[in-house]
């Protein structure tokens, strides 16, 4: 009998804001990856990616197994980059797969954050809804009814190490209790469904005020959120992506001003947030 496990992973925005490096959420874009025992190893897919062993999604079910039996056919719907956790998508996939695949019971949120470094965005792919990443371990809970996401994403990239090479390596402490007040504002708010506490919640200071000169567009749009009908918005991991936050009911109309405002530069996507993280299925 052919061993065959396709897996689903969601994309993710991290930091949310004030919550560098510690908050993040699950969006509704996926990335889907069939694992098929075929005797040969092979990548398949149409996406602008390595279709060797060098695949992400491939070096993370070699953590756990050996690929050499394997195709793996990968479709996604996450942009390749701008933020929204498209490779912790992929080691989260690799890994789920090869863990179902060989019932290892393997510790996959933990091996995925060795290989991508940092948790977050690894959480939300694990686990979905949001997640607060604190002293090694994952607390999440679900995204209040109502609450909806868009997207402003980019045409051009901005690399990782150059938006983490922008932070400072000391802030001001005034900075610093801003932010836990304000992450403390936005976990209240998420909670409670109080769309008010939400929107104030957003606001940052530690990091997206240094990266602005990154992606000046994407730094606007932020300032200019609630102007235009939203909750807020906020950098979607180190950018340059904008998560802009809506309730449902004003989601349309600022998906229209939106797209005014990126026409030419960036698109606009309407994406919910999602409660399910990396799903597995049998076929």
């Amino acid at each position: 009998m052919v061993r065959r496990r396709l897996v689903r992973v969601p994309a993710s925005s991290a930091n949310l804001g004030p919550g560098f490096d510690v908050l993040a959420a699950a969006l509704a874009l996926h990335l889907e990856v069939e694992v098929v025992e075929t005797g040969t190893f092979a990548v398949e897919t149409e996406l602008a990616i390595a279709r060797d062993r060098r695949n992400l999604v491939v070096r993370a079910f070699e953590r756990l197994h050996p690929p050499d039996d394997f195709s793996f056919r990968i479709a996604s719907e996450i942009p390749l980059s701008g933020g929204l956790g498209s490779s912790a998508a992929a080691i989260v996939a690799g890994l789920t797969a090869a863990d179902h695949l060989f019932e290892l019971d393997a510790d996959v949120f933990a091996l995925a954050c060795e290989i991508e470094g940092h948790p977050d965005n690894v959480a939300a792919a694990v686990h979905g809804g949001v997640v607060v990443c604190a002293d090694g371990a994952v607390t999440r809970f679900d995204p209040p009814t109502g609450l909806e996401g868009l997207l402003v994403v980019p045409y051009e990239a901005v690399r990782t190490a150059e938006a983490r090479a922008a932070l400072p390596a000391q802030v001001p402490m005034a900075d610093a209790v801003h932010n836990v007040a304000h992450a403390a504002l936005l976990m209240l708010g998420l909670a409670r469904g109080d769309w008010e506490l939400v929107g104030r919640g957003l606001d940052d200071r530690l990091h997206q005020p240094h990266r602005a000169h990154l992606y000046p567009r994407s730094a606007e749009l932020v300032r200019d959120a609630r102007a235009l009908g939203a909750l807020g918005a906020t950098i979607s991991g180190a950018g340059p992506t904008v998560l802009v936050w809506s309730h449902y009911e004003q989601t349309a109309a600022v998906a229209e001003r939106l797209r005014e405002r990126a026409a030419g530069w960036a698109d606009v996507l309407r994406v919910p947030f999602e409660s399910q993280g990396a799903d597995v299925v049998a076929v």
